[in-house]
């Protein structure tokens, strides 16, 4: 639904992909380390061709790429810097070609500091729109943290797993939600994926847990729960906007499903059996209510200590590799079997990666829920 790139969003800040966002943050500081060195390279590289070449060629005019370079990755005084050392090495390879008080040379020298005052002013145009970026970016980061906040690692007697794997590049959050809260009523969850794309979708997923955080700690029913959602998107959704969802309540040794047209979820047994929690009638998603003549009703099925469920978005399930193939799901929600709740969603993560072989088109978001004992 929402077409971005690969990030993942832990149960914590940073749980999930660590190594993944270790290896994003070393390439970024390796070629910013090699920007820097590069104005000073060609410099060295253009006196070494132009005293191999002899007074014959001259190569001085190609030393103003040093202050152009310098703007990419450098500061004002750096490329001022960068000019002035173009400038002492044109002197000197100047006398030796016979030209250092000839005209020639003395545009040589003027279009050194031309290019260089350019490339100033380049290099701090550009240093004000990356601190504007900045600002943008700790401001967007602080919305995220407010839209999609950590799950909890244990909520009652379950621990709890998250993984959510955005499309598009740099950003955290897109189409799908997630939430789990601890109500009078017991442990609650969400799991929706917003028709649409950009910041149209974002903004729906807003109203959608807003609304589901407001109405998990109100209602004392999920299916009144699920009316309250559809009442409010429907005073705020426009044209034919629709969010799929599955809202959960846990109980002592059952889990109530309220589907609104969203994929089943998996519930993979203690004793490793894996079964789709299909609903016992299809419901429309949110926000088509009005287009039904029934609303969905909340389904009880077994889930015991020692067994699993796992709630996904379409994105998951809609991944081809290049073949084409989807991602059998079904097939490796085995991998999710024993060890730590995160480290078994994580390699579950990595798994449907390694399947589609490059960045997904489409938001993945899993849930995993462990019963344990209390």
């Amino acid at each position: 639904m929402a077409r971005e790139f690969l990030v993942v969003w832990g149960d914590s800040a940073a749980s999930a992909g660590e190594g993944d966002a270790g290896r994003l943050r070393t390439r970024p500081v390796t070629s910013r380390g090699a920007l820097r060195w590069l104005p000073f390279v060609v410099l060295f590289a253009v006196a070494v061709i132009d005293l191999l070449a002899g007074p014959s060629l001259g190569f001085l005019p190609l030393l103003t790429l040093g202050p152009t370079f310098a703007s990419v990755s450098g500061g004002v005084r750096r490329t001022a810097m960068v000019g002035l050392v173009a400038i002492v090495i044109c002197v000197p390879l100047a006398y030796y070609n016979g030209l250092l008080l000839k005209r020639q040379n003395t545009i040589t020298i003027v279009t050194i500091v031309g290019v260089t005052a350019a490339s100033m002013l380049a290099a701090h145009l550009r240093l004000k729109r990356e601190r504007e970026l900045a600002n943008v970016r700790l401001v967007a980061e602080a919305a995220q943290r407010v839209l999609l906040r950590p799950v909890p690692r244990r909520a009652a007697d379950l621990r709890v797993a998250l993984s959510y794997t955005s499309a598009a590049a740099e950003a955290r959050i897109g189409g799908d939600l997630y939430e789990v809260v601890t109500t009078p009523h017991g442990v609650r969850l969400l799991i929706g994926d917003v028709q649409g794309k950009g910041l149209e979708a974002v903004e729906t997923a807003a109203w959608v847990l807003g609304a589901f955080r407001e109405a998990a700690y109100d209602e004392a029913e999920l299916s009144e729960v699920g009316e309250r959602l559809e009442a409010s998107l429907a005073r705020h959704l426009s044209g034919e906007m629709f969010v799929t969802a599955i809202l959960a309540e846990v109980h002592r040794s059952e889990i109530s499903l309220f589907n609104c047209g969203h994929p089943a979820p998996l519930l993979i047994s203690s004793d490793g059996r894996i079964t789709p929690l299909d609903p016992p009638h299809e419901g429309l998603p949110l926000g088509l209510g009005s287009l039904a003549a029934d609303r969905p009703k909340a389904h009880r099925v077994m889930f015991e200590n020692g067994d699993q469920i796992l709630l996904f978005t379409d994105g998951v399930i809609e991944a081809r590799n290049t073949a084409g193939e989807f991602y059998p799901l079904t097939e490796r929600a085995g991998l999710l079997m024993g060890g730590d709740p995160q480290a078994a969603l994580d390699s579950l993560r990595g798994d449907l990666v390694r399947h589609v072989g490059g960045p997904l088109l489409d938001d993945a978001a899993m849930l995993l829920l462990r019963r344990i004992p209390a």
